[in-house]
């Protein structure tokens, strides 16, 4: 099956979405370009007739969400990863918008309280950031750690979503 590729600008830089009818594999944020990056990288395509279908929608709930009129996906995913990083990103995606839960948490749902180092290995091999909300993760002391697009996007999305961390705003810059 043809995997297709699609770009899209947000307020936190460009992101990558590949998929294909089965869903989305991957989203994640492009962080340098090259001499060899397609223009369409540069310039991401915003004329949707150029956008095979499976990327279409998934372009369409991204903007509804920095634009704050969507919180929550509804889209096909189709991740690559074992079965237990599968259930971990299972978790993640019923974190609820403005919500965070542990590394601990999420390991306690899963029945094993001593896995939450195994979670955290899975939350941050996440193909599919912001759909697959890994950002909604923290520390189980409530600090915030790791993000693989960059803890300044992490404390953005926080932000973006309104998120308290342990009943406290968090304004993390």
């Amino acid at each position: 099956m043809d995997i297709h590729k699609a770009y899209c600008s947000s307020p936190i830089g460009t992101i990558e979405i590949t998929g294909n009818e089965e869903g989305i594999t991957t989203l994640n944020f492009i962080e340098k370009t090259t001499a060899d990056t397609p223009d369409r990288v540069l310039n991401p395509v915003r004329d949707k007739t150029k956008i095979h279908h499976s990327l279409k929608e998934c372009i369409q709930q991204l903007d509804e969400y920095f634009n704050n009129s969507r919180k929550e996906f509804d889209l096909k995913l189709n991740p690559e990863g074992t079965e237990f990083r599968k259930k971990v990103w299972d978790k993640l995606v019923k974190i609820p918008y403005g919500k965070t839960k542990s590394y601990l948490d999420i390991a306690k749902q899963m029945g094993d309280a001593n896995a939450n180092r195994a979670v955290g290995n899975a939350n941050a091999k996440n193909p599919i950031c912001i759909i697959v909300p890994c950002h909604r993760v923290i520390g189980n002391t409530g600090e915030l750690v790791g993000y693989s697009g960059g803890m300044w996007r992490k404390e953005w999305l926080l932000n973006h979503e309104n998120c308290a961390v342990f009943g406290k705003q968090t304004v993390l810059f």
